[in-house]
């Protein structure tokens, strides 16, 4: 079974043709939203948070005041103006996510599975891949798309998209590109690759 990464930068696409991949039958893992779980559900990296970043990363919920949530807004105030401290939280959770993503590969079967994470070329886990899928969009569409999405001033998503690798970085490390531009339709480019993928593992 051949193990497929999709990354690309803030605002590029990443889950929609994600979501193409997993109509067609194919295993897709979703790294961030996974991380995103960790946060509330792995009580070691709740602590190491804690330790790290101090007691109100956690609130209490409204349902119960002895559980704890994430306060994923006030930390991205934190590690998108201090690259520092993105350092340090990436360092606590990706060796948690690549142990998952290691196990959820060994679960699949099929021609292909696909992982999808926002820092794959950052974290040197492309080497693990046997192919490496980069979605590129233009500048102006990706800002486009976070105020609509994500409701952010201009400064904010500047500083979340240069907190990430520049997509000439990335594309060094890239096997295949996908171009979602507003262009360019995303169905045949991602048909074109889940064609070449069968192909490959079969061969």
């Amino acid at each position: 079974m051949l193990r497929i990464g999709i990354t690309g930068g803030i605002g590029t696409g990443k889950t929609t043709v994600c979501k193409i991949f997993e109509l067609l039958g194919v295993p897709v893992f979703y790294a961030d939203k996974r991380a995103k779980e960790l946060y509330n559900n792995n009580e070691d990296l709740k602590q190491k948070i804690i330790q790290i970043f101090g007691k109100d990363m956690y609130t209490p919920s409204v349902l119960d005041e002895t559980s704890l949530l994430f306060n994923k807004e006030k930390m991205k105030s934190i590690v998108f103006n201090d690259k520092g401290q993105l350092q340090r939280l990436n360092e606590l959770v990706h060796p948690i996510i690549k142990e998952e993503t290691e196990k959820w590969f060994a679960m699949q079967s099929g021609p292909y599975a696909v992982k999808e994470a926002a820092l794959i070329v950052e974290t040197n886990t492309f080497d693990t891949l046997d192919e490496l899928i980069i979605i590129e969009s233009p500048m102006a569409i990706r800002m486009k798309r976070l105020r609509m999405r994500d409701h952010l001033s201009s400064e904010e998503i500047n500083k979340r998209i240069h907190s990430q690798l520049p997509e000439e970085v990335k594309r060094k490390h890239a096997t295949r590109i996908i171009v979602n531009d507003e262009k360019s339709l995303l169905i045949p480019q991602v048909l074109f690759l889940h064609h070449l993928f069968h192909s490959k593992s079969y061969s």
